[in-house]
């Protein structure tokens, strides 16, 4: 999903009621990001408060590459992270996961293993239908094992876009807060639904209702499901007691658009890039009675943020024995205060850009390599910025491309070289650059080796539902990634 998606953030249609609604009551993020371009590895972020390239979600088959865990992956988030239901299983949580996992689906990459008590939902995107032969459909878990397998089980129409996932992921929700709420049990949810995610499916009932297509039939079936789920927390008389945080693994896939892609507003290109409008996320913050309502931050904010701000309001240490990368916004939400504190984008092994106050510098700029651009995929459509938006990998490490986002959001405009403004600006961005270097120390990349053999072929509880499928003989290959 994209910032520009939400009426709270200028979307003329204002088909986002109850997110807009949910904004006016809490804190809307101007500011904030993800930590990767890309799913897998913004969600491995999200959980563990690290960069992926600490925490092994990226690759070193080649440079800067994007990289994610498809059905072929070998690897997965790795024991040694310590993930965030599983610190807040110490103070006494219990934890669920709804939706997409996307950190490794071999078993000892299960959610179940890795700190959450409930899960319902897949370990990979809904990409599909598959034809169990080549490549196998998709299991859906409930807990340890399949339930089914998406297009089989759980229909989703390609040609019409209906499906009622999002409708079975709510109830999945409610329930859950119902019976912890009945049982004065802390809970952590983490409800990752995919509607948005190409190919976009929508409920009957939302189809065709939107000004924008499927794409907002499904952004306005989120919108509804999350007004229900805010509603709900009220309705138990639960909601002074609950943060709620809502925000996107990536900006809007513009190779999916116009039809099945966000906006990201003013922003330059989209997922899979370093860009602004890869990477800056729509994010809002509510807790009646602790955020005062229609507040704005301009705090720069990550993903990763939300696994120390957790911690911190459930009174629990995090760890002490690897670097975090996240910080605790509490102070910016009920506070107001600004924290100082970097962004870094990276796009696989490589620190792309980072930003500092208002200003960005480029180290490196990439959107996709001509080969591919010539077949069509572009991730900038329209968006032509004349020595930014590369088709080859261009290396600015000795004079980095320069924005000053607050004046041009856009990345339009590159300062001069020769400018007093750029000389300060830089001067203050290369400290930051040397002492993370200097400190980064990166993890075992997981996202190298693809092998077909490990495919869901026979996950848990296929058998029986009589849904086991014979896999090929292993045969591992260095897994290519063109972006």
């Amino acid at each position: 999903m994209g910032w520009g998606d939400l009426g709270a953030f200028g979307e003329p249609s204002k088909e986002t009621p109850n997110l807009d609604q949910m904004a006016s009551e809490g804190m809307l993020f101007l500011d904030f990001y993800t930590a990767n371009p890309l799913c897998s590895p913004s969600r491995a972020a999200l959980l563990t408060g690290r960069l992926p390239v600490r925490n092994g979600f990226y690759t070193t088959n080649a440079h800067a590459r994007n990289a994610y865990t498809p059905q072929d992956i070998v690897g997965g988030i790795p024991d040694s992270e310590l993930l965030l239901p599983e610190l807040l299983k110490k103070a006494g949580y219990i934890n669920k996961i709804i939706g997409k996992w996307h950190l490794g689906h071999r078993p000892q990459f299960h959610p179940l293993k890795h700190g959450f008590d409930e899960w319902f939902g897949s370990p990979n995107c809904h990409f599909g239908p598959f034809d169990n032969r080549a490549l196998p459909n998709i299991p859906v878990y409930r807990d340890w094992e399949m339930i089914g397998r998406y297009y089989e089980d759980f229909k989703i129409d390609l040609k019409t876009g209906e499906a009622n996932l999002t409708q079975i992921y709510l109830q999945e929700a409610l329930d859950f807060i119902s019976k912890q709420q009945a049982s004065q049990q802390p809970f952590f949810l983490y409800w990752a639904i995919d509607a948005t995610h190409a190919p976009v499916y929508a409920s009957k009932q939302f189809l065709g209702t939107s000004q924008r297509g499927l794409y907002g039939d499904a952004v306005r079936e989120i919108d509804d499901s999350i007004g229900k789920i805010l509603k709900h927390l009220q309705k138990l008389g639960i909601s002074e007691n609950t943060f709620v945080f809502f925000t996107s693994d990536n900006g809007a896939a513009l190779i999916s658009a116009p039809k099945q892609g966000g906006s990201n507003g003013r922003f330059l290109c989209g997922k899979q890039t370093t860009f602004e409008g890869g990477m800056r996320e729509p994010a809002i913050a509510w807790w009646p009675g602790h955020i005062p309502a229609g507040g704005v931050s301009h705090q720069l904010g990550n993903v990763m943020d939300l696994f120390t701000t957790s911690l911190s309001l459930a009174g629990v240490q995090p760890p002490g024995d690897r670097q975090i990368d996240g910080i605790d916004l509490l102070p910016a939400i009920l506070q107001g205060k600004l924290i100082d504190r970097p962004i870094f984008y990276y796009r696989g092994n490589e620190m792309m850009a980072v930003r500092v106050g208002l200003y960005k510098a480029h180290y490196w700029t990439w959107s996709n390599s001509w080969e591919e651009y010539s077949k069509g995929i572009d991730f900038c459509p329209g968006q032509n910025v004349s020595g930014v938006t590369t088709h080859t990998q261009e290396e600015h490490t000795t004079l980095p491309l320069l924005f000053h986002l607050g004046r041009d959001p856009g990345e339009k405009y590159p300062l001069s070289f020769a400018s007093d403004e750029y000389q300060r600006a830089m001067e203050r961005i290369s400290v930051v650059v040397q002492h993370h270097k200097a400190t980064m120390v990166p993890g075992e990349p997981q996202l190298n080796v693809c092998d077909k053999a490990v495919m869901n072929w026979s996950p848990p509880g296929c058998e029986k539902l009589g849904k086991c499928l014979k896999p090929p003989k292993s045969d591992p290959k260095k897994c290519f990634w063109p972006h």
